[in-house]
């Protein structure tokens, strides 16, 4: 027998490294990317040729699109995802000023080097198209549907954000709370919403009591039902009248997909 200190060791064999499969992309196709109404109100033309760069990804709860002060890198087309806008205070104190889903778009700049005003927050989980901002950008600057549909909704956004100002200052706590039910109603594939009451008031910037009184009511009345995490709409037309004239003053001048329902 050999003395174990003589027996030679030989190195193992080398392991051959393989390629790690690549992740396939999700596709892009037309009946997808139309699930944006920004997108489906595009030629079909302009459309195929936003597919070498549109990109489906998923938007989970609380993922942060843009926070604000930084430059944006995409602008993102929600499908069926719920996108808030919001202002963040130096305090760190949160209020929403607009909300966009399958009718809007979001992360849109006009110029190189543009900083987000505000922070882009994903609400509702799913799914939507990203494309870079300078590609956008550049679509933007030759003019056509594109373009067009692309002012049309920044329109209706500041509409938007002055009837958010405007409900702030003189609209109840019960007509708020309406309103953004109503608002987020319009971009939910159903009318059960997955949200909390201490979420609603971060939001709306009161205290959570008062939404809390306001909920009661309103359930009270008949026109939701509010569950752990869940809020159900019962009665749609007696929530718009709750929610009074400032729900329908910003609705009429969004894009015609929100008006049918």
């Amino acid at each position: 027998m050999q003395n174990a200190e003589f027996v030679e060791s030989r190195p193992s064999p080398a392991r051959a490294v393989l390629p790690q499969p690549r992740k396939a992309a999700p596709a892009v196709s037309i009946i997808g990317a139309q699930q944006n109404e920004l997108l489906r109100a595009l030629p079909r033309q302009d459309l195929e040729r936003l597919f070498l760069d549109l990109e489906l990804v998923s938007l989970p709860v609380g993922k942060h699109l843009y926070d604000f002060g930084e430059k944006i890198e995409y602008t993102y087309f929600p499908t069926n995802a719920i996108v808030s806008l919001q202002y963040v205070t130096e305090e760190g104190a949160t209020t929403e000023i607009a909300m966009v889903g399958h009718e809007g778009v979001v992360g849109v700049t006009m110029y190189k080097g543009e900083r987000a005003s505000n922070t882009a927050v994903v609400q509702s989980a799913g799914y939507g198209y990203r494309l870079r901002t300078e590609t956008l950008r550049d679509m933007f600057n030759e003019g056509g549907v594109l373009a067009h549909q692309l002012m049309r909704y920044t329109s209706s956004l500041f509409a938007q954000l002055a009837q958010n100002v405007v409900s702030s200052r003189h609209a109840s706590i019960e007509q708020r709370l309406s309103r953004w039910l109503l608002e987020r109603l319009d971009r939910s594939p159903s009318d059960q919403l997955k949200v909390t009451q201490e979420l609603i008031a971060n939001l709306l910037g009161v205290r959570r009591e008062s939404i809390t009184a306001a909920a009661g009511k309103l359930q009270a009345e008949g026109l939701i039902q509010c569950r752990r995490g869940v809020v159900h709409i019962l009665d749609r037309a007696g929530l718009e009248r709750s929610a009074g004239h400032g729900y329908f003053a910003a609705r009429a001048i969004f894009p015609d997909s929100l008006q049918t329902h």
